[in-house]
């Protein structure tokens, strides 16, 4: 099982304490979001350009922890395409108010945290059950799912015309399509699920 998967317990209901390991996956994750252009500090208006609400990025995780960082540098490193794409906004016709891009993406690890149900020592829920599988078949499912879901989001975002004050709207119409897929009959791997189709690397 992947390390951060070992670490959901400890970190879901904790607090986010910036270590010199986050720091540097901060900055991996400015470099990946905005290469060529440097970061003049992890404390920085900067941060606002990706999404974050503040200057300090950190006090936006409290949510999915360091967990949360994790998934949003393995997208941006694993499917470059498509987490600009949503990073630029440039696919469809986006609301004049719309979601921060990182803060959405904070958002996302921690439904999926509650929707497989990570925090409890064994899933109760058909849904966790059937995740926990896929898991096994690939240490990266959560990551990869992390990447379909933001992907899936946003298709759901420029469906609904949403703009900010519909997020949560958005999320649960979001939840109930991933445990719809998850639960098909023919879903051997998280690959295999409809939606991976809208990732592009």
């Amino acid at each position: 099982m992947c390390f951060h998967l070992l670490l959901l317990s400890s970190i879901y209901f904790g607090l986010f304490t910036v270590t010199y390991i986050h720091q540097k996956a901060l900055e991996a994750l400015w470099r990946s979001s905005f290469p060529g252009t440097e970061l003049l500090g992890l404390v920085s208006d900067q941060w606002k350009e990706m999404g974050w609400q503040g200057k300090d990025p950190s006090t936006d995780f409290r949510g999915g922890g360091f967990i949360s960082l994790e998934n949003l540098l393995y997208f941006s490193r694993n499917y470059p395409k498509s987490f600009q794409e949503l990073l630029r906004k440039q696919n469809g016709d986006r609301a004049l108010w719309e979601y921060p891009f990182a803060v959405a993406g904070v958002n996302i690890t921690f439904m999926l945290i509650q929707m497989l149900d990570l925090q409890a020592a064994k899933p109760t829920s058909l849904v966790g059950a059937v995740f926990l599988n896929l898991l096994l078949e690939n240490d990266r499912a959560f990551d990869i799912l992390y990447c379909i879901t933001f992907k899936l989001m946003d298709q759901k975002w420029l469906e609904m015309h949403a703009s900010y004050m519909d997020f949560n709207t958005v999320i649960k119409s979001t939840r109930r399509q991933l445990e719809r897929e998850l639960l098909l009959e023919d879903i051997q791997r998280i690959e295999d699920m409809p939606s991976y189709r809208f990732l592009a690397c």
